[in-house]
């Protein structure tokens, strides 16, 4: 199959690496606008990647670009007949990506929404979770950490803006920085105080999951995070991101009974997004979906497979032990 990569940063670089080592993939196409670092990606690349001049034909497109170009994007190259994978993980670019659900599924194409470290993997942690629960109820997801500069803006921004929340039927508006919660993620990421903001995590879970009452979502952030939220980020982000972390926790029932099931994962977000975006990819092109038109990752694929997978290329899930409190 031959994908096409649509932005050559932190993640997009390391989708483009991801699918040439797969067997499945024969050819890369980058499309990136900044010449320096499309030719210095296509350099490590080698012979099976090439630059995007509208010659080649593709059988799926990953969208690696800042907040506010994936929705059109997706548009287009499903019209075209290409599978879309984003790893976008902005409230606007989601919404209105799943806004192209129909026209999607009539050109039996398939748009994967945040199929990133999270959303993406923690949809999946959530799907696995789930497993064996006969209804669920509630799901939290936590984050830690960024996968590169324009990840690092974009949740500095999030926290500013209002959170979206599921709650009991309907959706709820929540102030961003609001509502801390300590979170215990996987060694070494630890604990670390998480808050709302605007994360579209909720969007994706709650079609995968009917019936659930409770969806949330928040991210780690320090003090100085919170009351610099408004302002410019004061220092530049770090071109590679760090480590960071996901924590995933669904309640619900089995039989009569109440449980509870805590899943989570460390490792660098940009690694682990791409990681998630290229098997992703690959997944299209095999035919592996388990569906068509626009959704997130918990209703496209099976997750034990695709979990898997990804632990065959290092990105490994935690189980926590013990119990949660409410």
């Amino acid at each position: 199959m031959k994908v096409l990569v649509i932005g050559a940063g932190a993640v997009g670089a390391r989708v483009a690496r991801q699918l040439l080592s797969s067997d499945d993939v024969e050819h890369v196409v980058v499309r990136e606008t900044d010449d320096r670092r499309a030719n210095a990606v296509l350099e490590s690349l080698g012979s099976d990647a090439s630059r995007d001049d509208g010659t080649v034909a593709v059988d799926a497109a990953v969208l690696a670009l800042p907040a506010g170009l994936h929705a059109d994007l997706a548009a287009d190259l499903v019209r075209a007949g290409v599978d879309v994978v984003s790893v976008g993980d902005a409230i606007g670019d989601v919404e209105r990506m799943l806004d192209l659900d129909h026209e999607a599924r009539e050109r039996g194409r398939a748009i994967v929404v945040g199929a990133g470290f999270s959303p993406g993997l923690s949809c999946l942690l959530a799907a696995h979770a789930a497993t064996g629960f006969d209804e669920v109820d509630e799901i939290h997801v936590a984050r830690a950490g960024t996968g590169g500069p324009a990840c690092a803006v974009q949740h500095h921004e999030a926290l500013a803006e209002h959170a979206i929340d599921w709650r009991d039927g309907g959706w709820v508006r929540r102030s961003g920085g609001s509502g801390r919660e300590l979170c215990w993620f996987p060694d070494p990421i630890g604990g670390r105080d998480c808050y709302r903001a605007a994360l579209p995590d909720a969007l994706l879970l709650v079609p995968a999951f009917p019936g659930v009452k409770r969806v949330t979502a928040r991210l780690a952030a320090t003090r100085r995070d919170r009351l610099t939220t408004r302002l410019p980020m004061l220092r530049r982000p770090h071109p590679e991101g760090g480590p960071g972390g996901l924590r995933v926790e669904v309640r619900g029932r089995r039989g009569t009974a109440s449980d509870v099931r805590v899943l989570g994962a460390m490792d660098h977000p940009a690694l682990a997004a791409a990681t998630v975006a290229a098997v992703t990819a690959r997944w299209c092109g095999a035919g592996r979906l388990e569906r068509s038109g626009a959704a997130g990752l918990a209703s496209m694929v099976e997750p034990r497979s695709f979990l898997e997978e990804l632990r065959e290329r290092g990105v490994r899930a935690a189980v926590f032990e013990g119990s949660a409190t409410a």
